[in-house]
């Protein structure tokens, strides 16, 4: 067995480490609470059974020697004085059964013959197999028949035992949850945390609480994300320096340039200085981003915000328009949606020359802002990695055509900030659709 399959679980055992802890801790308690009252049965099952054999040793020879020394008109008077529980004398030859007798049975009737001795010979017959009943035979001195019947039985179980059981084990159930449950709320806060992840900081640090364990991975993960955060910022610090001094000495290339003389080396100089200046813009745009959860959440009328910004659009002769309401107020970042929305509206008339932008309420409460395009689409294999920064799907350097390839980027890093889902897909019959999946207001 190698150890991939040595590590993959069984079909049988629970996914979650709560309802592991649940069915281990449960099933421990139980085997040993069952073994436990397994055990005091069966003593009490063994002492019950000796205590009626010892009894019924004593009892048996009391009780011949009394019945067979009284006359034998009296004897019927003294039979209700000598019944017990399990054994009662019968003044005749009993009923007829079958000699084949049971391991106890025979116990029994060895016990009986060798308390009475050889001067009652005794015979034995069981008449009953369940409930277990037998007749031992025997002869009085004056000749009459007397069966002892034997109904051995251990003690019976009292009434509220069952009941005091089915407290007990809902007392195991109870306090087993309460434990799998303090035991493994830290847990859950840990992992909703992970998920909830900012790489670019703010996130609220976990309480350290919990087992010692649980709150050394709590405190690891605080400074985990601590170390993140400061290491994205570093990095974002230094793109953001780069790209915004090199403006400066860009703008002084681009001012000689311009003051040569005309010639096709100064336009192709000028188009390459242009595309330095636009990525350098995008640049500092890109790390701006990172930080777009630092604006803090408003009341937002959806409608109204989507009509004026599609309004932009159509006074600047851009053929954009609008499907769909909600009708209901969002908690976002409007500035942050500003941009996701109007940088996909930018791909869908780049790529496309117009852009349709539907928003419906999704089944979960949530809000589906699309903005759909007739235009070439992205191949399937590449839908995931047009979100990544500086990734583009044209090998040219023409920004017009190829672009900087962080426009969606940009899209995608405000997209995180606003807890939201950006989503591509290929639209039937062509052209793209890219959905942005809002969080429900409650959420």
């Amino acid at each position: 067995m190698n150890a991939a399959a040595a590590q993959t679980p069984s079909k049988w055992l629970p996914r979650s480490i709560a309802s592991r802890l649940y069915l281990i801790l449960f099933a421990g308690l139980l085997l040993a609470h069952g073994l436990s009252f397994g055990l005091l049965f069966y003593e009490r099952y063994v002492t019950a059974t000796s205590m009626m054999l010892g009894n019924l040793e004593q009892d048996v020879i009391t009780s011949v020697a009394v019945l067979d020394r009284i006359p034998a008109a009296e004897r019927a008077e003294f039979l209700p004085h000598l019944t017990r529980r399990t054994y009662r004398y019968v003044l005749s030859s009993g009923e007829s059964g079958s000699a084949e007798l049971s391991e106890r049975a025979q116990n029994i009737t060895r016990l009986i013959g060798s308390a009475l001795g050889p001067r009652y010979p005794v015979r034995a017959e069981t008449v009953s197999r369940r409930p277990e009943r037998i007749q031992v035979h025997l002869t009085l001195g004056d000749g009459h028949p007397l069966t002892i019947e034997v109904a051995p039985s251990t003690m019976p179980i009292a009434q509220w035992l069952p009941y005091v059981l089915a407290i007990q084990l809902g007392l195991l159930l109870l306090i087993t949850w309460l434990a799998v449950r303090l035991a493994t709320r830290p847990l859950a806060w840990l992992a909703n945390a992970a998920e909830s992840l900012s790489p670019s900081g703010g996130s609220e640090p976990l309480r350290e609480g919990g087992p010692t364990e649980v709150a050394k991975a709590v405190s690891a993960f605080n400074a985990m994300q601590d170390r993140i955060a400061a290491y994205l910022s570093e990095r974002l610090q230094i793109l953001a320096a780069i790209s915004h001094d090199l403006q400066t000495p860009i703008t002084r290339m681009k001012l000689r340039t311009e003051a040569m003389d005309e010639s096709p080396l100064r336009a192709k100089l000028i188009d390459d200085l242009d595309e330095m200046q636009h990525l350098v813009r995008e640049g500092v745009a890109y790390a701006r981003s990172a930080h777009g959860a630092s604006e803090p959440p408003l009341k937002l009328d959806l409608d109204a915000f989507l009509d004026s910004l599609v309004f932009d659009y159509q006074d600047t002769g851009k053929d954009v328009v609008l499907a769909g309401c909600v009708g209901a107020p969002i908690f976002t970042r409007p500035h942050a949606l500003r941009r996701v929305i109007g940088n996909l509206i930018d791909n869908a008339v780049k790529y496309a020359g117009a852009a349709e932008v539907e928003v419906v309420r999704a089944a979960d409460g949530g809000i589906a802002v699309s903005v759909l395009d007739r235009g070439p689409g992205i191949p399937e294999l590449e839908l995931d990695a047009v979100l990544q920064p500086f990734y583009r799907l044209e090998a040219s350097r023409n920004r017009d055509s190829g672009g900087a390839g962080l426009g969606l980027a940009i899209a995608q890093q405000l997209t995180l900030s606003l807890n939201a889902k950006l989503v591509l897909e290929n639209r039937e019959g062509g052209g793209l659709r890219a959905t942005l999946s809002l969080p429900s207001a409650k959420a």
